[in-house]
């Protein structure tokens, strides 16, 4: 795990947040080995931060299945199962098209250039952390318009963990990653919305082969 990230933020929910990612990635590359116990005050350490946001990003990893949290114990690091992630972006791929569906229809003109400043913006990104945020407001945006709460917290479930963070772990991603976005946008802009439900569900199915099979090879 690198420990010259810039991890000094005015913002406590945002250093908690960027400490969460900084774990979850160390976890998803291996750097941490299943069964290995994750001291709050190593990584307070490490990190350069108060025990509060390492304290915080360990509940969220718990809530993403990545971490287990024992009495007396601490956290300890669970297997990640690959499996358990082609389910997560197959699920992702069908609920995501249909709540595409629904939000389609109710994206107003002002949602549309929302979503081109975002493309452009991912564009542009110099920093991946920068692209991972546009990246998760531009998915968001998309389906804001969904009114199905059951769908949408289903969604909101699949979304934690790996998905936030394949632009970190996929090389090419951002490039890749946009051009489909580019290619929704303008199905949109067509008021074409089945061709955009397509697209985003075959974007999502396509980046969770590439994470399984980068995954498989970094374990070979």
């Amino acid at each position: 795990m690198s420990t010259e990230i810039d991890l000094k933020l005015d913002n406590r929910d945002t250093l908690h947040l960027k400490v969460c990612n900084v774990i979850r990635e160390a976890i998803i590359k291996g750097q941490f080995k299943p069964g290995e116990r994750l001291k709050q005050s190593d990584l307070a350490e490490k990190l350069g931060v108060s025990r509060m946001p390492i304290r915080e990003a360990l509940r969220k990893l718990e809530t993403e299945g990545l971490i287990t949290l024992v009495p007396h114990k601490g956290a300890i690091v669970k297997t990640i199962k690959l499996e358990d992630i082609k389910e997560v972006y197959a699920l992702r791929a069908q609920l995501e098209r249909m709540a595409l569906l629904q939000s389609a229809d109710n994206l107003s003109s002002e949602d549309l250039k929302q979503l081109s400043k975002l493309v452009e913006l991912m564009d542009e990104a110099t920093d991946v952390n920068q692209f991972v945020e546009c990246n998760i407001e531009f998915h968001r945006l998309l389906l804001d318009q969904c009114k199905w709460e059951r769908l949408n917290a289903f969604i909101d479930t699949l979304w934690n963990g790996l998905p936030q963070q394949t632009p970190h772990l996929i090389t090419g991603q951002r490039e890749t990653s946009n051009i489909e976005h580019r290619k929704i946008l303008e199905a949109l802009k067509r008021e074409d919305k089945e061709t955009a439900a397509d697209i985003l569900s075959t974007h999502i199915l396509r980046t969770g082969e590439t994470l399984i099979k980068n995954l498989k090879t970094e374990g070979e």
